[in-house]
């Protein structure tokens, strides 16, 4: 490393962050303890200690109530916002609002009730993401850079920096995900004349699509669309409950409230979610899943497009309404970034290039980690 300070970047993300530094003229994407380039949104509490990370997310369906996670979507909201309402419903821990407005997560933690407001769990992440850098540097991190979504306003922004300061760093930028993304592929540098990007960002809870322009390496974004309600989550869900008429109908047994064996399914088809954006088909197959039935499908690709379709259709909706939110046309796009795992689907990057008439899609870097990296890049111009 250089003797300067580091200055890590992190993609503070809803369902995964990652870390990532330069050292030796390049960008590092930093893996965890388990080797892992990514690591879940999870927190968890029990009555001798929490856990962040894999351990968190490994014992959630032991733990539902203690087990907190995608605290992005509350982080810089008041209780009464629409967004805080509807994840209420979803999420197995309890929320609830504070003296001012907020909400605030409630567990039980070493024998105790205790609440947490969302930057608080963020900064346990992001501790998890310094103690990850650190490890690799085998020194004290104190800077870093911390992407955002571009449709996040001024108290989410703050709400992240105030995560920063509880986890112990001193946050020299808040950078969008869009301009992390579009600094990863050098893009600021590829062109002394302006420059139109589209920013697909879809990951496991959101899609994000951002227009941005640079000109002589100065960001702008001209338009955002996000859906907080669509992600890869979202195409699980849809196999789950295919599988889970599929077993009803040949064994007479319903899981729909079967929490174990409907943890168990949703891993297998996440699993083979993954193997489908590779290959034709994929097997779903789980030892007595339930009822002592054992569990078998084939599910090929085009079962799988046929599944979600509609979502896919949603995806280049939102894609047009940035278009038209910017008065731009997609011929005046000059490079479009894929950020996010869920952006592997085959189908996806094919309506996507089928839109704007064949260009090549920016994919090269890998798409979970394209923030970070950018941040990474961001951190190394500032130290």
């Amino acid at each position: 490393m250089s003797i300067f300070e580091p200055c890590i970047g992190i993609d503070l993300g809803t369902t995964y962050s990652c870390v990532g530094i330069w050292d030796n003229d390049k960008v590092v994407i930093i893996p965890n303890d388990l080797g892992s380039r990514t690591t879940p949104c999870y927190v968890a509490f029990t009555d001798t200690e929490h856990f962040i990370g894999d351990y968190a997310y490994n014992q959630a369906i032991r733990n539902p109530e203690n087990t907190v996670f995608n605290t992005k979507r509350l982080i810089g909201r008041e209780f009464d916002d629409p967004v805080v309402q509807a994840d209420i419903k979803l999420y197995p821990f309890r929320v609830i609002r504070s003296p001012d407005n907020r909400p605030q997560i409630v567990v039980q933690y070493k024998g105790e009730e205790k609440a947490f407001y969302a930057e608080e769990i963020s900064a346990m992440i992001l501790i998890k993401m310094k103690e990850i850098a650190e490890a690799y540097l085998g020194r004290i991190v104190t800077q870093a850079v911390i992407t955002v979504p571009a449709y996040f306003n001024y108290l989410q922004r703050q709400a992240t920096n105030n995560a920063g300061i509880i986890s112990g760093l001193d946050v020299k930028c808040i950078i969008n995900e869009p301009t992390a993304a579009a600094i990863a592929y050098g893009l600021d540098k590829k062109s002394s004349s302006e420059m139109r990007i589209l920013v697909f960002a879809l990951g496991g809870k959101t899609l994000d699509v951002s227009i941005l322009t640079i000109i002589n390496s100065i960001f702008e974004i001209k338009s955002t669309s996000s859906n907080v309600n669509l992600g890869g989550e979202d195409f699980d869900n849809r196999l789950v409950k295919f599988c889970t008429e599929d077993f009803n109908k040949k064994n007479c047994v319903d899981i729909k409230n079967n929490n174990r064996a409907l943890k168990r399914l949703r891993t297998a088809c996440e699993k083979a979610k993954k193997i489908l954006s590779y290959t034709s088909q994929a097997s779903i197959e789980i030892d007595c899943l339930a009822g002592g039935y054992d569990y078998f499908i084939t599910m090929t690709r085009e079962n799988f497009e046929e599944l979600n379709i509609d979502y896919f259709s949603e995806c280049i909706n939102s894609v047009e309404k940035v278009l038209n939110d910017a008065f731009l046309n997609k011929n005046q796009i000059h490079e479009v970034v894929l950020v996010g795992g869920s952006t592997r689907i085959p189908k996806i990057k094919q309506l996507l290039q089928e839109f704007f008439n064949g260009k090549s899609l920016c994919e090269s870097i890998n798409q979970e980690e394209v923030p970070a990296y950018g941040a990474a890049i961001q951190g190394a111009n500032i130290s």
